[in-house]
């Protein structure tokens, strides 16, 4: 006897519903269907909605790999993180991003799809992935300046929106980013008025627009209230959190009567207050300690961190939406968004 199943008491298979299916549920033309599943232009509301209900009533699914055969489009997205792949299980500030990015996309029934391209290696990969056509746009994370993928992208014509200042495409790529040397300015600021004298700070790396621009915020703050900046109160960092211990071991070192430090990110601000502790200081009364992002790290951190704020929801939502509209035809476009100094525990 056959497998098939016929004949075995098995019930018959039920056939795929197809776009005819869903026409005669709606009293719709198969045109009118296929119009509505490509966007809905030149669809009146009532078919519009007559359509949806015919869907969800026949239960069809659209078949991705056809449609793209057609419109030479993937209806995907690469989410590119141009770090090692050990910072993205450390930073809480990716799986953020890249989870509003995920719940932006859905909501228009386009899949993300995580490419780590912190090697060579991983970004030629990558490249080669995107110029198959297998994505129709890029969401690029954490671009430092200088980074191949993104001349290889715009060489390409691939639509791609940044997540902060693409350095080296200010005016060729679209992107979405935070007042970074606004919100460190608020921050220093808030130490001066604090009434600390020998503010310090640890930058993020300095071929990325939060390593420059927040160094810079804090520059002029300590300008504005005539507060000494010389280049001893200055260390660097990759915003890990090892990183920010050992920035601080050297500033502690350069400056013992130091009483603040502005920490370019929370992760690094938890490992100045790291060093700061086995060093013998308490933070706030001995060294006030500001960080930057208010990502969960602040909130866990022990005294719990005075910080600036990023609106990361948000900055994926405006991402997401530059880039459809990229997708569109629309010429790059750029969004900066305002930062919010939080006060808690450490300053």
């Amino acid at each position: 006897m056959s497998g098939n199943g016929v004949g075995n008491g098995a019930p018959p298979r039920r056939a795929r519903p197809t776009i005819e299916d869903v026409a005669a549920e709606a009293g719709v033309s198969r045109g009118t269907v296929s119009r509505v599943l490509n966007g809905g232009v030149n669809v009146s509301p009532a078919a519009l909605a007559a359509v949806n209900k015919a869907i969800k009533q026949t239960g069809y699914v659209v078949n991705h790999h056809a449609r793209s055969l057609v419109t030479q489009r993937s209806r995907s997205v690469a989410f590119i993180l141009s770090e090692p792949q050990e910072k993205f299980f450390e930073d809480p500030n990716f799986p953020i991003l890249l989870r509003g990015c995920t719940q932006a996309l859905a909501e228009h029934d386009m899949p993300l799809l995580l490419s780590i391209a912190g090697t060579e290696e991983d970004r030629e990969r990558v490249v080669r992935f995107i110029a198959a056509g297998h994505i129709d746009g890029a969401l690029l994370v954490s671009t430092h300046a200088g980074n191949p993928v993104v001349d290889r992208l715009t060489g390409l014509g691939v639509p791609a929106v940044a997540c902060g200042l693409p350095i080296g495409h200010e005016y060729d790529l679209a992107y979405v980013a935070v007042n970074e040397a606004e919100g460190a300015r608020q921050a220093t600021a808030h130490l001066a008025k604090l009434g600390r004298r020998r503010i310090a700070t640890v930058t993020g790396p300095m071929d990325t627009p939060g390593g420059r621009d927040r160094l810079k915020g804090y520059q002029d703050a300590l300008r504005t209230a005539g507060l000494p900046a010389d280049d001893s109160l200055v260390a660097h960092g990759d915003y890990t959190r090892a990183s920010g211990e050992v920035a601080m071991i050297k500033l502690l070192q350069a400056n013992p009567d130091l009483d603040a430090v502005f920490v370019a990110s929370d992760l690094m601000a938890v490992g100045a207050i790291d060093a700061l502790t086995e060093a013998g200081k308490r933070v706030p009364e001995d060294v006030a300690v500001v960080g930057f992002d208010d990502s969960p790290a602040a909130l866990t951190a022990r005294p719990q961190l005075t910080t600036v704020r990023q609106p990361f929801r948000r900055i994926s939502q405006e991402m997401v939406r530059l880039l459809l509209a990229r997708l569109d035809g629309q010429e790059p476009a750029a969004v900066i968004l305002p930062t919010e100094l939080v006060i808690r525990a450490s300053a």
